[in-house]
């Protein structure tokens, strides 16, 4: 073994626990929402530092950290939606909202929370992802862009479209929202 080798790999090593260790949730949350089962999203969650750690190498800095680890995430929980166990097996999990104190308010925040991410599940995929990413996630249309590696208008193109179609569900429900 070369001489210094092994201090160079601990120090790897202890880098990529910390950058787990920063944005270990943020990832899961984020392929969570995207797949809407908590195992699968573990599951995809540990697929994406797993790449991350194999190519940490070939990481550019051409964007933040956080972005790069999110389109790991975004590519790897596509690839999980195109999959066959998720087309022939229904899974429905709902998100956890943490932020409300009065018990009243928080049955019906949740309530509402929970049809919004009904009508959030039957969005496409792509439009699904554009809401995520926006405002569960409050990404930047820039950082939106750099993630899927489309234009800014090309996000905010898909950020109206997913809007309408979520106005025009709410519609057809009869639900009158905020």
């Amino acid at each position: 073994m070369i001489p210094g080798m092994t201090l160079l790999n601990e120090t790897m090593d202890s880098s990529f626990e910390h950058l787990m260790q920063a944005h270990l949730y943020k990832v899961y949350r984020l392929c969570y929402w995207l797949v809407k089962d908590r195992t699968a999203a573990e599951d995809i969650t540990q697929e994406v530092f797993l790449r991350a750690y194999k190519h940490l190498s070939t990481f550019r800095g051409d964007s933040r950290i956080e972005t790069w680890l999110y389109r790991i995430a975004v590519n790897e929980s596509k690839r999980y939606v195109r999959s066959w166990s998720f087309r022939n097996i229904f899974y429905f999990a709902q998100p956890v909202d943490k932020g409300i104190i009065d018990t009243e308010s928080q049955v019906i925040r949740k309530d509402e929370l929970a049809n919004l991410a009904l009508l959030i599940d039957k969005l496409p995929f792509r439009r699904r992802q554009i809401l995520i990413l926006h405002y569960y996630e409050e990404l930047s249309i820039e950082t939106i862009s750099e993630i899927l590696g489309i234009s800014t208008g090309a996000v905010y193109t898909r950020l109206h479209r997913a809007r309408e179609q979520i106005k025009t569900l709410i519609s057809k429900e009869g639900e009158i929202w905020m």
